[in-house]
């Protein structure tokens, strides 16, 4: 008689289940990595530009000469392309002809207003590297600078403004965020009762501009590190904007602007408990009786079922920084800690979402 294992299977036999499974999730996740690195590649070598620029389908030839790539090269990267729907195919006598997607067009390309050139670029040459060093960040529970790039990470910021050039592709990053997501963001809630309005560690003032277009009324100060706000003025805020205003310094040191209402978008996230309510504890001093404050984050659900994309970028919290994704709950207690009340939040349906906490006014203004 074959002996039996405790699943119930004959040894040496493989289990009726088994035989009948395809791992086709687990083989997508194994392989994911290619499919980033195609988009990354794609972009790097400026396919999508190109076939903008021709205004016409172009075949592989006429765009590996164009870019500078080998025949053969351009023509398997363009297959992936159309695969990943990036890229459609035209017949004509026989020859292959491809032209972007209206995704490709309006995401990929350079010239677009609404290009995620720049944070591709981001992905590709930063968050990337650091990502080879998951196991280690997992293990040990701290970011990897040091392996990634040989640089400490003592001072968070500088560590990830390690060269200007390092800083600009940055900025750049969230400048393709806030002109996609910015809009939902600032309008989740009704932020019309606030005239005053301070973005801290506002980067690029892609926010700033959003929330500037949604409410007429309102003025914002970017406060950002001196050569943040240097990078701001020269190169992403025009000086016909003068509803957006600049304060240097460090949130964690400096005096911070008085005002209505402040935003924090995408900054809790990179710190610990400790730090958040050290910064929270600063703005509800700072804050005018009756403002508040505008948490801007990707929120976990509260019963640890998703969304994956916000659990991904915990992940990345990790190898990046010395912060987290959390639920709305945990950003509700930081807010709680730190004297905000009335606490509340909003979800986009995309991948930011908002909570708002509130400062009483005072006695002389109930």
């Amino acid at each position: 008689m074959a002996e039996r294992d405790d699943a119930g299977s004959t040894k040496g036999e493989p289990a009726t289940l088994a035989t009948d499974m395809y791992p086709r999730k687990i083989l997508e996740y194994m392989e994911g990595f290619l499919i980033s690195k195609t988009v990354f590649t794609s972009c790097e070598l400026g396919v999508f530009d190109v076939l903008l620029a021709a205004e016409r389908p172009l075949s592989a030839e006429e765009i590996s000469q164009v870019v500078g790539a080998s025949l053969d090269g351009m023509q398997r990267l363009l297959a992936a392309c159309t695969g990943l729907q990036l890229l459609k195919t035209h017949q004509d006598q026989g020859q292959v002809f491809y032209s972007n997607t209206e995704q490709s067009r309006v995401f990929l390309t350079r010239s677009s207003p609404l290009s995620l050139y720049q944070s591709i670029q981001y992905s590709s040459r930063t968050i990337y590297l650091c990502w080879h060093y998951l196991t280690d960040a997992v293990r040990e529970g701290r970011n990897q600078y040091e392996k990634a790039f040989g640089v400490s990470s003592k001072d968070l910021f500088e560590a990830l403004y390690r060269s200007d050039e390092e800083m600009v592709k940055f900025m750049h990053l969230m400048n393709s965020i806030w002109n996609i997501c910015g809009k939902d963001v600032v309008t989740a809630f009704d932020l019309t009762p606030f005239k005053v309005i301070c973005d801290l560690g506002g980067c690029s003032g892609a926010l700033a501009k959003q929330c500037t277009l949604a409410y007429p009324e309102c003025s914002v100060t970017l406060f950002d590190l001196p050569k943040v706000v240097r990078v701001s003025r020269e190169h992403f805020v025009s000086e016909a904007n003068q509803r957006i205003s600049f304060q240097e310094g460090d949130f964690f040191k400096d005096s911070l602007p008085v005002a209505d209402l402040y935003f924090l978008a995408r900054i809790l996230h990179d710190w610990t408990d400790e730090r958040c309510i050290e910064l929270l504890c600063r703005i509800y001093k700072a804050c005018k009786p009756g403002g508040a404050v505008l948490l801007v984050e990707s929120l976990l659900n509260e019963d640890g079922s998703g969304p994956l994309t916000a659990q991904l970028y915990s992940l990345n919290m990790l190898v990046q920084t010395e912060g987290r994704e959390r639920t709305g709950a945990q950003y509700a207690a930081l807010l709680a800690a730190s004297g905000f009340t009335n606490i509340q939040q909003r979800l986009t349906g995309k991948i930011y979402d908002a909570v708002m906490g509130h400062k009483e006014k005072s006695n002389k203004d109930k």
